[in-house]
Order: structure tokens, then C-alpha cells, then sequence
């Protein structure tokens, strides 16, 4: 089995081949590395993509806005890139549609990114297949095919709100427990604790 290093060294020198700078392809190196460690063909679609970029082009984005339509299809790291860095002032958006991005599965390491940059949970739907992104530390996803997808016809994303789990109520039930923990002061405690029983002699 080939270590995640060796998945990220072997797709950085990759990209650099493709004719991508070094610094995307650090970023690419990155993004395939954290697919493999979420179970995703990360490596399969990159190794696709790289051998239809040769005899096809993919239409690259400067500015994302809340529709954007590609006669063709856009290019995966290019929409990521530019979704990671225009984030900040993408995130109060109620929603951000995508048509026809090509290798959509690529596209998915910028956004989970993205979501520890702003902190906010991110919702990203690919055609019938779903994700939710926590802050780049975990995703659920309906999505369990180890396959090659190498379009997305609709893609959509949703910043999603902070909000807790659980109720007011259900906080205050569980805090009671830990006043089980506390312990009543006395003046035997005050005597015995920290700090008890020195003298200042300033």
C-alpha cells in the first residue's frame, strides 16, 4: 500500500508535469492526499483528468458568483483555487451553483478547506451525490463509490450556520451532572489549600 506521503509527492511532481506552477501543485499534492485519508478516489480521478487535460480543454474561472455556467466544462483546480481564495466574501451567499464542472470529486479538498479558513460547516451537492465539510476534520457523505466522476452536471454549495445540537435545556441537565464534582469549601479545605498558611512579610 503506498503511504499518503508518497500519494502527495508522486501527484505534486505530476502536476508540475502538466504544466501547473509549483505552488498548485503543492496545493494539488495536498488536496489528493486528504481525499485518499477521506476515502475518496482521489488519485484515480486526478491520474484521469491529467490524461483528458491532454486532448481536451477545460474552462478555467477568475471570479465565482452565484450561477456560473460552462458551455464546456470548468476546470477543477482552478474553480478551487479561486473558490478558496474568494471565500471570505462568498460565505454570505445563500447558495453558489456551479454547471458542468468538470471532475467535480477534485473540486471537494478546496471546499473542505475552506471551511476550517471561515469556520462555518459547508454543504456541497454534486448531481445526486452529498457532502458536509466540519471544518476540514470530518465528512459525511452519501457517496460511497470508489469510481471515477468526471462531470458534474449541477454542483451547489450552502454555507451552513453555526448552531449547537442539543437545546438550552439539554445543557443545563448535563451541567448538573458535573456539579456532582464540586466540592463544598470549609474551613478545614481554606486552610489546607494552595497558598494556605504562608506568610507575607513584605
Amino acid at each position: 500500500m503506498r503511504s499518503f506521503s508518497e500519494i502527495e509527492t508522486a501527484v505534486k511532481r505530476a502536476t508540475r508535469g502538466m504544466g501547473f506552477s509549483w505552488g498548485i501543485a503543492e496545493e494539488v499534492g495536498k488536496n489528493i492526499r486528504l481525499l485518499e485519508m477521506f476515502g475518496l478516489p482521489g488519485f484515480k480521478n486526478i491520474n484521469q483528468y491529467f490524461k483528458d487535460l491532454r486532448n481536451q480543454e477545460f474552462e478555467k474561472i477568475s471570479t465565482i458568483s452565484s450561477v456560473n455556467n460552462s458551455k464546456s466544462l470548468y476546470c477543477p483546480i482552478t474553480m478551487g483555487l479561486n473558490f478558496f481564495d474568494q471565500s471570505i466574501h462568498l460565505k454570505d451567499a445563500n447558495n453558489i451553483q456551479i454547471n458542468n464542472l468538470g471532475f467535480p470529486l477534485l473540486f471537494i479538498p478546496f471546499v473542505s478547506r475552506t471551511s476550517e479558513i471561515i469556520g462555518k460547516r459547508i454543504f456541497l451537492k454534486i448531481d445526486n451525490k452529498e457532502f458536509l465539510f466540519n471544518f476540514n476534520q470530518a465528512v459525511y457523505s452519501n457517496y460511497l463509490s470508489g469510481d471515477i466522476v468526471e462531470k458534474g452536471e449541477k454542483t451547489e454549495l450552502k454555507f451552513m450556520e453555526n448552531n449547537n445540537l442539543f437545546s438550552e435545556e439539554e445543557w443545563s441537565e448535563l451541567y448538573k451532572f458535573s456539579e456532582n464534582t464540586f466540592v463544598e469549601e470549609t474551613d478545614e479545605l481554606k486552610q489546607s489549600a494552595a497558598g494556605a498558611g504562608l506568610t507575607d512579610n513584605d
